[in-house]
């Protein structure tokens, strides 16, 4: 690969929340340990059975990760997630729903997607979203200030 197409390393070190329902579960450890030299340099927050996943299938790559793990999402993890989302403890969130299933906990996953839009964290619901966020040049870049959302009311006149 010429050096103009790799992609650069990042300097700063994130916080990444990882959250998978079941269904996704698989899909989530598959790009996990695809990006485990990416990621392992990095805080990893996960819910309590997607984390266990995670760690296990480093363990086995021979990646070491600093990785939390929350209560799993219907025991309250969605909720522990969306707090440290709202106290600005986390800098992007991949987030593998599964959209075939109805989840016993929509409230919670609902709350988590919300405060991610509201506090202006950006958020992955699938791999190729994920990938584009997680190399992302604008994390390194010392000029780019996200801006704030603006809630204005429209006027139609």
């Amino acid at each position: 690969m010429s050096e103009s197409l790799k992609i650069k390393i990042m300097n700063k070190t994130l916080t990444i929340a990882l959250v998978a329902h079941d269904q996704r579960k698989a899909d989530m450890v598959e790009w996990a340990v695809y990006n485990a030299k990416m990621l392992s340099r990095h805080h990893l927050v996960c819910t309590g059975t997607t984390g266990k996943l995670i760690k296990e299938a480093f363990e086995a790559k021979g990646a070491e990760a600093k990785i939390t793990c929350m209560n799993s999402g219907p025991m309250g993890g969605d909720a522990e997630i969306a707090a440290l989302v709202v106290r600005k403890q986390v800098n992007l969130a991949v987030f593998l729903i599964d959209d075939l299933s109805a989840q016993p906990h929509e409230a919670d996953i609902q709350m988590l997607l919300r405060q991610c839009r509201i506090h202006n964290v950006p958020i992955a619901c699938n791999r190729y979203s994920a990938d584009l966020m997680i190399t992302s040049s604008l994390w390194d870049d010392s000029h780019y200030v996200p801006s704030q959302p603006k809630y204005v009311k429209f006027d139609r006149s």
